[in-house]
């Protein structure tokens, strides 16, 4: 079952897809707007291309565990989401992802202006790994 993962950001949303079996981190992609309309319609558009039988948003969680600042709109937009698509959204806890994903481009020699415009993608595959690790070690 393909799973999608979602890091809704404010100006870029990150979106990664499983392969087709659920197993591996597959597609990403990345939606440039501010505006939550915007970001739903695309989301929606990328349910129905690919048809996920799961979808996960980064949720923000505070390091001590408690949820973040902007959790609401994080709300919002799983509830806008699910009432467009018809499908559950997985709230799944994000912490650390973008910063992982900075270490990462950086590691791999990418300058600030190139980070920025595909940190989302990689904080997205990232929120994907852990919940296909997390349903893998579920299942044994």
């Amino acid at each position: 079952m393909r799973v999608m993962a979602i890091d809704y950001g404010d100006a870029h949303t990150g979106v990664a897809l499983s392969d087709p079996t659920g197993f591996l981190a597959g597609y990403t992609t990345t939606i440039n707007s501010r505006r939550q309309e915007v970001v739903v319609d695309e989301l929606a558009k990328l349910i129905q291309q690919h048809r996920p039988g799961e979808v996960v948003l980064g949720f923000p969680k505070n390091m001590d565990g408690t949820d973040g600042r902007k959790a609401d709109l994080y709300r919002e937009l799983a509830v806008k989401l699910e009432e467009r698509t018809g499908m559950r959204v997985i709230l799944w806890d994000e912490r650390r992802t973008t910063i992982d994903a900075h270490q990462i481009l950086f590691s791999q020699g990418k300058d600030g202006r190139k980070r920025k415009k595909i940190v989302d993608a990689v904080a997205a595959s990232l929120i994907l790994e852990n919940y296909l690790d997390f349903k893998r070690m579920k299942r044994e």
